[in-house]
């Protein structure tokens, strides 16, 4: 009966989130939940996918693009500002967090004003800094990783579980630590 429910609930969630998500890919299961900010922000979802976790857009320039044959695992969020992009056959395990921006400006005075937000206000997302997040084909992305604006991970690459990752992982490489180093050359 549980598993009944839980199945039910989930077929639910999925259909909230198709109606948000602009294209989804064939036999793709999306048990996300989507909250787009502005809808012209887009979101594309390849096929043979399963994606769970949080997709959050900030603005209209929002983009955030899923391959095909991608796993997102429950509790990730993919907070963005302006593109995050994951390529083919990327496995991105439980409770990770990629954010290409830094949610506020640098500037204590300008930081006080996104406190209206709260208050039925906008954000100046012009005032925080941003750049697109790119994880190349055949990358995996430990559990509870962080990945930060700018950062490339290469093809094949693995981010080991806890990592902080601040800078370009070069492709076939193995990194772990906060903030994230490089262990070893993959083959």
């Amino acid at each position: 009966m549980i598993l009944q429910i839980i199945k039910i609930l989930n077929e639910i969630k999925s259909i909230i989130a198709k109606t948000k998500i602009n294209s989804l890919g064939k036999y793709t299961k999306a048990y996300c939940y989507v909250f787009k900010r502005n809808r012209s922000s887009v979101i594309n979802i390849g096929n043979n996918s399963l994606i769970n976790g949080r997709l959050v857009t900030e603005s209209k320039n929002s983009r955030i693009e899923l391959g095909d044959n991608v796993f997102v695992g429950g509790n990730t969020i993919f907070d963005c500002l302006q593109e995050i992009k994951v390529s083919d056959n990327v496995l991105i395990s439980y409770e990770c967090i990629l954010s290409d921006h830094d949610s506020h400006s640098i500037d204590s005075k300008k930081r006080e004003m996104d406190l209206f937000r709260f208050q039925n206000k906008r954000m100046n997302w012009d005032q925080v800094s941003s750049k697109p997040i790119f994880i190349k084909k055949n990358a995996w992305i430990g559990m509870r990783s962080i990945i930060l604006k700018g950062v490339t991970v290469g093809e094949g690459s693995i981010v080991a579980a806890g990592s902080v990752v601040t800078k370009d992982v070069p492709d076939y490489t193995l990194v772990a630590g906060n903030p994230a180093e490089i262990k070893k050359k993959l083959n």
